[in-house]
C-alpha cells in the first residue's frame, strides 16, 4: 500500500466555532502561517491532490510552492460537506428551524437532506468514493498529500461508522493544517501532530 496523508487547509476568513463556512471563503495570513509550519512533511510524499474550494486550494498550492511537489488532481470528491445553503456564514446561535429539525432527525433518517445540503448516507458514499480515488492515484503517482476539510476528512477515516462517523467527525474537529495519516482498510489511524515553533 502506498502512503496517503491526509490535510486540513489552513485558517480562514470569517472563522468562528459551529460556523459553516460560505464557499469563497480565502486563507487568512494566520492560515498561511499554519500552511508553513506544518512543514516539513512527512518523508516520502510525492504529489499533492487538493479539494477545489478556495481555502484548500489555496493551502495546496502554498504547500506546492514551498516543496516544489506538484498538485496532479483537484477533485470535488475532496470538496468538504455541502451544508445547506440556509446555515451558509451562520453560526449555532443563528441556524434556521429547518436546520435545526434536520439536525434532530439526521441519525434517525441519515438519508434525509436540509434544502439543498447533503445527506449524511451521501457524504458518506461520496468519502468511500474518495478513498479509492486517494489509493488509486497513489499507486499512479506515489506517496500522496490530500489537502480537504474537518467534517469530511473526519468521515474519511471514520468510514466503517457509516454515515453516523459525521457525528464523530462534527466532536473531534480536525485543527488547522494538521496531517494525519489515511489507514488502509483495516488498520488503525495514527497522527501527526507538529508542534508550535
Amino acid at each position: 500500500m502506498v502512503d496517503i496523508w491526509l490535510m486540513r487547509h489552513g485558517a480562514y476568513e470569517g472563522h468562528r466555532p459551529g460556523y459553516h463556512a460560505p464557499h469563497e471563503a480565502t486563507l487568512t495570513q494566520e492560515g498561511r502561517d499554519q500552511v508553513c509550519h506544518s512543514l516539513p512533511l512527512p518523508e516520502g510524499i510525492t504529489a499533492i491532490v487538493t479539494s477545489p474550494i478556495p481555502r484548500a486550494r489555496q493551502t495546496a498550492t502554498l504547500v506546492s510552492h514551498l516543496t516544489g511537489l506538484p498538485i496532479v488532481a483537484t477533485s470535488g470528491l475532496l470538496a468538504e460537506w455541502r451544508a445547506p445553503s440556509i446555515v451558509l456564514g451562520r453560526s449555532a446561535e443563528t441556524y434556521p428551524p429547518a436546520y435545526r429539525a434536520w439536525r434532530a432527525r439526521r441519525l434517525v433518517n441519515p438519508s434525509l437532506r436540509c434544502e439543498d445540503g447533503e445527506s449524511l448516507t451521501d457524504l458518506h458514499t461520496r468519502a468511500r468514493h474518495c478513498a479509492t480515488f486517494l489509493h488509486h492515484t497513489a499507486q499512479r503517482h506515489g506517496p500522496l498529500l490530500a489537502v480537504s476539510h474537518t467534517l469530511f476528512l473526519g468521515v474519511l477515516t471514520h468510514l466503517p461508522e457509516g454515515p453516523a462517523a459525521f457525528i464523530t467527525a462534527a466532536k473531534t474537529p480536525w485543527p488547522f493544517a494538521e496531517l494525519r495519516h489515511l489507514p488502509a482498510p483495516q488498520r488503525v489511524t495514527s497522527s501527526l501532530r507538529r508542534p508550535a515553533p
